[in-house]
């Protein structure tokens, strides 16, 4: 099969980019041939792309692309000329110009929407008036003529269900995967907390996201500091892009005079992101909205504990293997969730090994890439 993937493919954008990376690893070693068109702005910097698959980047349109998401002319271009090459046009994400492009030429290639967790509640009410504006225009009609509808999980699920107002018969559940052989060799430890000056003597909280409000550190900050006035010996580290937030997050660290207790580090990739989870005693994450949320996953296949949200993507799987600390989105939850992960060593171990076991049960690569190839396939007119 020929697979184009449409996405903003940028190490910016998170969870989506590397769930394409993994998928199509997977894919090529299949013997498939796998694109990706990516939408982007001066600046940006691309996530790595495997040996074997291509990325074209076309520039976003100055001025229309901040009224509609990642609004590019080169993009349509490029689809004009070229959609009739793929078997299968993948579209992650929705609310953006990527969504619409593929619908906008003459052509009968079938379409694939990931949602990503764009329907759930909380991203509803974000942006709220261009987002009905959209589903009036186009969005749920376009739904309605995908080919397949990819969601992560079951919560995701009903979200798609009370958006449409019935239950397509193209809608499957696949969860992400992870390969988890990455996060089974880290660096040493001690790496990263002598890069930024941490001492070996004070446990490390490591939040890494984009600093986005829908991640809950409008929660996690006051409860931070309110845990660290009674333990000192703790820092929290912010690894991520600035997505709004980051204004927001030095302005209250200033103000309640953390700049010991909370270090801001910027994006990490590669061998530092690993080294932030070799040396993290806990990974924190009390999102209000994720479609499937890939940093969970890797830091939980690098064994580290973690306190977050139900509302990552795969709550069901943490109840049931009790893998995590969950925390209500409340000031006072996240702030008893870090008194009781922290104050626990054997606490910690316990959810770590639990998540482990977890991930590499359900979560392997190998088997969801090959769930969505096989969702492929049935609807790939190369068949």
């Amino acid at each position: 099969m020929r697979i184009l993937n449409i996405c903003s493919y940028s190490w910016a954008i998170g969870g989506p980019a590397r769930t394409i990376f993994d998928n199509t690893t997977q894919a090529l070693q299949q013997g498939h041939q796998v694109d990706i068109l990516s939408p982007i702005t001066p600046g940006d910097k691309a996530y790595p792309v495997p040996p074997g698959a291509r990325l074209f980047e076309c520039k976003r349109t100055p001025g229309v692309s901040k009224v509609f998401r990642e609004f590019s002319i080169e993009l349509y271009h490029f689809l004009k000329m070229h959609i009739h090459e793929y078997d299968i046009i993948h579209i992650h994400g929705i609310w953006h110009f990527g969504s619409l492009a593929p619908f906008l030429t003459s052509n009968k290639v079938p379409k694939v929407f990931t949602i990503h967790g764009l329907l759930d509640t909380w991203a509803l009410k974000h942006s709220q008036w261009k987002k009905q504006l959209v589903t009036f225009l186009f969005q749920k009609k376009l739904l309605g003529k995908a080919a397949l509808i990819h969601v992560l999980n079951t919560d995701e699920e009903a979200d798609v269900i009370q958006y449409l107002g019935y239950r397509p018969g193209n809608l499957v559940v696949i969860p992400n995967g992870m390969k988890i052989s990455d996060y089974t060799d880290l660096p040493p430890k001690g790496t990263f907390r002598t890069q930024f000056g941490i001492s070996a003597n004070k446990k490390l909280v490591l939040f890494m996201s984009r600093l986005n409000i829908k991640k809950g550190l409008d929660l996690l900050l006051p409860a931070f500091q309110r845990y660290s006035l009674k333990h000192p010996d703790t820092v929290l580290v912010l690894a991520g892009p600035d997505d709004g937030y980051q204004e927001k997050a030095e302005a209250f660290i200033k103000e309640n005079q953390l700049e010991s207790g909370i270090k801001l580090v910027g994006m990490l990739t590669d061998k530092i992101k690993k080294a932030a989870l070799a040396d993290a005693d806990l990974f924190v994450l009390p999102s209000y909205s994720e479609g499937f949320s890939i940093a969970v996953l890797e830091a939980m296949a690098a064994r580290v504990p973690t306190l977050v949200s139900e509302r990552v993507g795969f709550g069901e799987y943490l109840k049931k293997y009790d893998a995590a600390c969950l925390t209500p989105l409340t000031v006072e939850g996240v702030e008893q969730g870090l008194l009781q992960t922290l104050s626990n060593s054997q606490y910690r171990l316990e959810i770590a090994d639990r998540a482990f076991t977890m991930v590499n049960k359900h979560f392997d690569i190998q088997v969801v890439a090959k769930q969505l190839l096989d969702e492929y396939q049935k609807i790939s007119p190369a068949q």
